[in-house]
This record gives C-alpha cells, sequence and structure tokens, in this order.
C-alpha cells in the first residue's frame, strides 16, 4: 500500500471542492502529503503514522443520516493533531460529544 519513508499529513477527503486545494497549500510548505478517501480505516491511518491528520470539508451536515462517516477511532488512532476544515470540524466536535449548531 503506502510507503512509511516520508513523514506525511494525511487529509481525508469529505467531498470538499476544496480539497485538492488544501493539500497543494500543504505541499507548497514542503510537506509531503496524501489525499484519502473520509471512509480510511483507523488501522490503515495508524500504519501510516502521520505527522498530522486533516478532516477536509463537504457539503454535509454532521447531523444528516446519510452524511459520510470516518471510523469514530480515526482521531484517537492517528495519535497527532488533527484539524477539521468545515464539515470535517463539525464532524469531530459531533463525534466527540459536542453540539453543532448554525
Amino acid at each position: 500500500m503506502l510507503t512509511t519513508s516520508h513523514e506525511r499529513i494525511i487529509i481525508l477527503d469529505f467531498g470538499s471542492q476544496y480539497t485538492q486545494l488544501i493539500a497543494r497549500r500543504v505541499r507548497e510548505t514542503g510537506v509531503y502529503c496524501e489525499i484519502l478517501p473520509f471512509h480510511t480505516s483507523a488501522a490503515q491511518i495508524q500504519a501510516i503514522r502521520p505527522r498530522g491528520l486533516i478532516l477536509s470539508g463537504g457539503p454535509s451536515s454532521a447531523y444528516d443520516a446519510d452524511a459520510p462517516r470516518s471510523d469514530p477511532e480515526t482521531i484517537k488512532a492517528a495519535n497527532c493533531p488533527v484539524l477539521g476544515i468545515c464539515y470535517g470540524l463539525q464532524l469531530m466536535a459531533h463525534e466527540m460529544g459536542g453540539e453543532v449548531k448554525a
């Protein structure tokens, strides 16, 4: 699957039209990053040992029944700083017991 020769940032894609732009900006700082689908398992992310995890935005709401969801253990399993952007932040707050309000 993936090599472990680089320190990397993982971006989980929740359908944002800006995911590629986020990756480009990270790469412009000289940091290696990869975009993975939101359903990538916590074990796969843990095996990569990322230096950081970014949860991208997307068109859904954290309360939508059919909204894309990552493995609830992903944030803990990554064992690194996590940045949620837009929907990614809503999902992170919702999965960690918070409340998302308008």
